[in-house]
């Protein structure tokens, strides 16, 4: 029974890429078509002329966090999406299976989250800019199929939107999960929103991420600014930078699916256009045939961790406020950043020189922008919306450069700004 059980589980998983990428490159050229897949309606793909919407809907507008994800990936050129319902993650599937077939994209209703993660890196490797959605548990399922999509280089996105266990509480304890989760040596790239207009950016730069490096890029949502209504203000299309992968100008025979460029990005070449690649787990060489010779299992795995940190210092941003003359630096990421800003005011009105480090991105970790701030503070307070995960990691980036403190507690609720300030005046003292 239980090799049965395995071998219908490799099946499954085998076939979750596997329809994805058939029916993606079966549709992807035909235009004005609706493909009714498993359940009645789970998969749309394209839309008639007359309904039509616009990709970009520029403007200013007053919007849920959710839907200001969507719009990004759209304004990105997502044209593949699929998800399976959780909270507080279900506005964003709910709106792109209106907006996506409206602006002729794919729209697949997944089973389950293992079949939405492999549906993505399918869609990805037939051309598709793909995306998937979910919550905390959700994100759990899906730690397999992020690690495959890692090992073949395929450039997806996925949205984890926090919460606290089954519930719809507030919090930022998927931090560790998102870097970690995934098994085998790995880097990852996860931005970090703190507001809706945040969510939009940032949904857009995790596009152009996974099309520049070939890679899965997370952006870390939250239930705070997921569900939260704000001020949104959407670019025309000119005015939004776009990046799409490099494809190779190699004929079939020629190419080489995992030769990479100096960057170490290998050119892509899309399924069903007669480039026949295998994209396997195991360790395969520049042709992408399984090869356990050591020495290449080493230079994949060092040229797939290289490519992310060698360019960690453009991807991993920062901004900083109120540095110039601060003693403490509160560093905070996603949406503990906007109480970390009121608390820095609080602070200063009483005397205390207090200025903030956002970080835009936490994975890979911003080290020489946290060292630069250590170095020029007395105290570093750690500011996060759970029991102290990164917290460890920005006092190992500090390293005895200075003091370090922390304002980190799990209790389903953003800090207050009076909390973080109490938290300054005890280090001030």
């Amino acid at each position: 029974m239980l090799k049965i059980l395995s071998a219908m589980y490799v099946i499954y998983l085998t076939f979750s890429i596997a329809h994805v990428i058939t029916y993606f490159t079966l549709f992807k050229k035909k235009e004005n078509i609706v493909c009714q897949y498993k359940l009645k309606g789970a998969l749309s793909m394209g839309t008639s002329d007359e309904n039509k919407q616009s990709r970009v809907l520029s403007g200013v507008h007053f919007m849920l966090g959710n839907y200001a994800c969507v719009e990004g990936a759209l304004a990105a050129g997502c044209d593949f999406f699929a998800g399976y319902p959780i909270t507080p993650a279900n506005e964003i599937s709910e709106r792109m299976s209106q907006r996506l077939p409206a602006v002729g994209g794919h729209f697949l209703q997944g089973e389950d989250e293992l079949c939405s993660i492999y549906a993505i890196s399918g869609a990805s490797l037939a051309g598709a800019k793909a995306m998937t959605a979910t919550a905390s548990a959700g994100y759990n399922y899906m730690q397999e199929g992020i690690g495959y999509a890692v090992a073949i280089e395929a450039p997806i996105v996925i949205v984890d939107v926090q919460r606290c266990r089954g519930e719809n509480f507030a919090t930022q304890a998927d931090v560790m999960q998102m870097r970690w989760g995934v098994s085998g040596d790995h880097e990852m790239i996860v931005l970090a929103p703190s507001s809706v207009q945040e969510l939009f950016d940032y949904t857009v730069r995790a596009f152009n991420l996974a099309e520049q490096y070939r890679t899965p890029v997370v952006v870390m949502s939250e239930t705070t600014i997921a569900l939260m209504r704000e001020r949104l203000s959407i670019p025309e299309a000119s005015d939004i930078p776009i990046v799409h992968r490099k494809r190779t100008t190699a004929s079939p025979e020629e190419y080489m699916p995992f030769k990479a460029d100096p960057f170490g990005v290998p050119d892509f070449a899309e399924l069903g256009e007669g480039y026949h690649t295998i994209y396997s787990l195991n360790p395969h060489d520049e042709k992408g045939s399984i090869d356990w010779d050591p020495d290449v299992f080493e230079r994949l795995y060092k040229r797939i961790t290289g490519k992310i940190w060698e360019n960690r210092h453009s991807i991993s941003t920062t901004q900083t406020f109120n540095m110039g003359d601060a003693d403490v630096a509160l560093i905070a990421y996603g949406s503990e950043v906007r109480p970390c800003l009121d608390a820095m005011d609080l602070a200063r009105e009483k005397g205390m020189k207090v200025g903030v480090l956002k970080l835009d991105a936490v994975w890979p970790v911003p080290e020489e922008a946290i060292r630069d701030v250590a170095k020029n503070v007395g105290t570093v307070i750690s500011v996060e919306m759970n029991i102290g995960k990164y917290a460890g990691e920005i006092e190992r980036v500090c390293g005895g450069l200075c003091k370090t403190a922390r304002a980190t507690r799990n209790r389903g609720l953003i800090h207050s700004p009076q909390e973080i300030v109490t938290v300054i005046e005890e280090v001030w003292a």
